[in-house]
């Protein structure tokens, strides 16, 4: 499935207050769903030695899924295509890449 096409179909499923004028809503969603990942992994390190079972990573997918919905509201709030998202992502590491500052920090590097 191209993200676009996720784009269209998650959103007939987004129902939320003031939905096409409110970018917080999905925001606030995906600081969420993204801290739900993280203590699923540091129950990992803590109670697991750091080994990720079969079960664990069904859950965590799950929870992937979570983060991607929320993201394509967000994209979608503010009227910015997914598939455009991707690509402009992978020509930014690539040419990082390319240019030896994979690397370190900054945005615009």
């Amino acid at each position: 499935m191209k993200f676009s096409e996720y784009q269209k179909k998650s959103r007939v499923t987004a129902i939320y207050p003031n939905k096409d004028d409110n970018f917080i809503y999905p925001t606030l969603g995906l600081v969420g769903e993204s801290g739900e990942i993280a203590e699923k992994i540091k129950k990992v390190l803590r109670d697991d030695e750091g080994k990720i079972s079969d079960e664990k990573k069904t859950e965590i997918g799950k929870e992937l899924g979570d983060v991607l919905w929320y993201i394509s509201q967000l994209a979608t709030e503010l009227s910015v295509d997914l598939d455009e998202v991707a690509q402009g992502n992978i020509d930014k590491l690539y040419s990082r890449m390319d240019r030896g500052v994979i690397q370190g920090s900054g945005d615009n590097r």
